[in-house]
């Protein structure tokens, strides 16, 4: 069986579990979403699409997260990698909490750009040294782009350090209920258009099921996809679940399954370079998910 690694698993305790973390984005107003998801529910999906490994993401801002999230890689059956949380605005501090946390699961971070009540955070000279910082590390950058504007940005911020491995969640959250020959549409692939442009930018091919916002066919996503593939390349995609944020308009099978059907019509380069080796590059799963010293 190919391998797959899906690079995008969110998990969460509502009771704040062993480091007290909280989720102030989550509030009853999500439903069921709004509840403890742990990596035990969703192994078993896992292992009947036949993932082979896979990367946790964060989900708050906050250090006691990223300290969560490697308790649980230190614990999954899968080889596991974590893109955490690092006070990136403060890059001392980041660079301390980093030394204090030598875990090589810890390979990226990633910051809610998208809550930031200043929408030029990436940009401000502060971030910027840290960005610094994970560029120095070899850390990678998960950017929660959902925006047009701050897709826009991602390209600033490749240029500026050329040697961060950025990566797009959910591609940029295209517009997937928009007609393609529309004005949503035209500006997500000018701006991923653009972005390719920069051989460190990165995208995953997530959370297509939740922009989907109702019932939704794979037929939706392969234009979106296809556009992708011509602008950035396989070389620079991976395959994302984020679960349990699917759940709010699918299920791990049916979201990981669709994605899965995308691929089906690719060269098996293309194919096995999303399913799992970008990311087994980008994050270092199956091969220690070590980072530089």
């Amino acid at each position: 069986m190919e391998p797959l690694i899906d690079t995008h698993v969110h998990v969460w305790d509502l009771t704040g579990g062993p480091y007290g973390v909280t989720y102030p984005w989550l509030t009853p107003d999500f439903g069921a979403l709004h509840a403890t998801h742990t990596l035990d529910q969703v192994l078993p999906d896992m292992a009947g699409l036949g993932v082979t490994g896979m990367v946790l993401v964060q989900a708050s801002d906050s250090l006691a997260e990223t300290d969560e999230l490697l308790r649980v890689a230190a614990t999954s059956p899968l080889p596991t990698a974590v893109v955490g949380w690092l006070p990136l605005a403060d890059a001392a501090a980041a660079e301390r909490e980093l030394a204090r946390r030598p875990d090589p699961r810890l390979v990226g971070a990633r910051h809610l750009i998208h809550d930031e009540p200043d929408p030029r955070w990436m940009l401000e000279p502060p971030v910027a040294v840290g960005m610094a910082m994970l560029e120095r590390h070899g850390l990678v950058f998960d950017a929660v782009a959902e925006r047009p504007d701050l897709l826009t940005q991602v390209p600033q911020v490749a240029r500026r350090h050329p040697r961060l491995t950025i990566v797009v969640d959910h591609l940029g959250k295209p517009p997937v209920t928009a007609p393609w020959r529309s004005e949503a549409a035209d500006e997500w692939r000018r701006n991923v258009a653009d972005a390719a442009g920069w051989p460190n930018i990165y995208g995953k091919v997530s959370g297509l099921g939740t922009i989907s916002r109702g019932p939704w066919h794979v037929s939706q996503w392969r234009p979106y996809l296809e556009h992708a593939l011509e602008a950035v390349g396989a070389e620079r995609l991976m395959l994302g679940s984020d679960w349990p944020v699917c759940t709010q308009n699918g299920d791990y099978p049916s979201v990981m399954g669709a994605l899965l059907e995308l691929l089906e019509e690719l060269s098996p380069a293309e194919r096995q370079a999303i399913r799992a080796g970008t990311a087994a590059r980008v994050y270092g799963v199956g091969d220690g998910a070590a980072r530089s010293p």
